[in-house]
């Protein structure tokens, strides 16, 4: 073994009793394969025998001052003077790491999961014996304390409970709180896709708070907080906590459609984040039976299947084509003829400043979209049924209405008469 590593081995031992597992941390990365108590014994064990061969050697006196023996924690260590007592740095962890196993298995079993990691915050008292042992050492081999004990209580979890350990998306984490003494878990939330299909109009995609109280419940709302009394976000909530055993769910939806629009067709795709949940092997295809059986024929979700985090980002940030049917009101009686003529003054290209509808909570700026295609399903004069193939992000209303001027050009426009839609639904989203 080389002389630097014995040397520093014995300025360790100069600052008190070490453990062989703190010892063996400060040369972590080197001979790998080998455990720190392994390591950290070996190093004791060479520097306990270099000591012995100087104490033996006519020179050895002065070259056993060199590895500092003459301190009292290293004559100790060395063999000199009697038993080592406490490791200085750990306090005696790595002689407690069953108890944190017990602890850990414990908590894993209150929750349904495959995988864990384990985590450690430790205290500030460790933090410091540990930079204090860094800096004496001069060590550039080393290993965090909490690295080890994670690896170690890991282990053996692992090979008690079956379960495995994933260091990169665990169902759960397993953190020892070394200040609490305790093991805190930490739940990865589960995310589930699926398309939701709304069948009754006036309700919101998500929960309104209402305008009057912010939420906290007032005589306006009959003190639920609430601007609408249920949401599909509500609506589809209740059943999915209730299978996973949930604390709290985030909905996640690919756009959203008008409070007084119904969702057709394929339905609109979401993700659903469920928070804190205990269990994990859940059927969809039930739970999905049980959310239609649930909501009474007001929503209705398709295709529920398990997701990563990254879903969420890919449906927020897609911008899906629709397919509108609208229901459209005349001011004024219209020919066919002039209704097909106008219609396709407004395929293409059309310009549209931020709706004075929306304008109180979206930045008032200029959007070009397009549509694709638009015709009539039904006409009788001063109403129509259009269908409206569009590019997403299209404030379709204002296409038939014009809005004042901000939407150009528009189905009102192209007429020359006032166009209002009176009921609309999302019939396909293209994702």
């Amino acid at each position: 073994m080389d002389f630097r590593v014995l040397e520093m081995a014995s300025r360790i031992l100069a600052e008190g009793v070490i453990c062989d597992h703190c010892m063996g941390r400060i040369f972590a990365k080197l001979s790998t394969g080998l455990s720190n108590d392994a390591r950290g014994g070996a190093v004791k064990l060479v520097l306990s025998m270099e000591g012995d061969r100087l104490r033996q050697d006519s020179g050895g006196a002065r070259l056993l001052e060199e590895l500092s023996a003459s301190s009292v924690h290293a004559r100790k260590v060395l063999g000199v003077d009697g038993d080592g007592g406490q490791c200085w740095v750990c306090g005696g962890l790595f002689e407690s790491v069953g108890v944190w196993v017990e602890r850990a298995i414990e908590v894993l079993s209150s929750v349904e999961c495959d995988s864990f990691l384990v985590g450690t915050r430790v205290t500030g008292l460790l933090s410091e014996n540990e930079e204090i042992l860094w800096a004496e050492s001069g060590t550039c081999f080393a290993e965090p304390i909490k690295s080890e004990l994670n690896r170690e209580v890991g282990k053996l979890v692992e090979a008690r409970t079956g379960k495995r350990v994933d260091f990169k998306q665990p169902d759960v984490l397993l953190l020892l709180d070394l200040d609490e003494d305790t093991v805190k878990l930490e739940i990865r939330p589960l995310f589930i896709s699926g398309r939701y299909r709304k069948l009754l109009r006036g309700i919101p995609q998500t929960r309104w708070p209402c305008r009057e109280c912010g939420g906290r419940g007032c005589e306006r709302c009959g003190f639920t907080g609430k601007l609408y009394s249920e949401s599909v976000d509500e609506l589809i909530r209740a059943p999915v906590l209730d299978a996973f055993g949930g604390d709290e769910t985030v909905f996640h939806g690919a756009g959203r459609e008008d409070i007084d629009a119904l969702m057709l067709g394929s339905g609109r795709p979401f993700v659903v984040e469920v928070k804190g949940a205990k269990k994990r092997n859940v059927d969809l295809s039930r739970l999905g039976g049980s959310v239609n059986e649930s909501a009474h024929g007001k929503v209705e979700v398709l295709g529920l299947k398990h997701v990563d985090s990254s879903e969420v980002e890919r449906i927020k940030g897609a911008r899906a084509d629709k397919v509108y049917r609208l229901s459209v009101l005349f001011a004024d009686r219209v020919s066919e003829e002039r209704l097909k003529s106008s219609l396709g003054l407004i395929e293409g290209e059309i310009r549209q400043q931020t709706p004075s509808r929306v304008i109180h909570r979206r930045a008032d700026r200029e959007r070009i979209r397009k549509v694709f295609s638009i015709e009539f399903e039904s006409f009788n004069g001063d109403r129509a049924v259009l269908v409206v193939r569009c590019e997403g992000g299209l404030y379709v209303k204002e296409l038939v209405s014009g809005d004042a001027g901000r939407t150009s050009p528009s189905l009102c426009e192209a007429l020359g008469t006032d166009a209002e839609v009176v009921e609309l639904d999302v019939i396909d989203v293209k994702l």
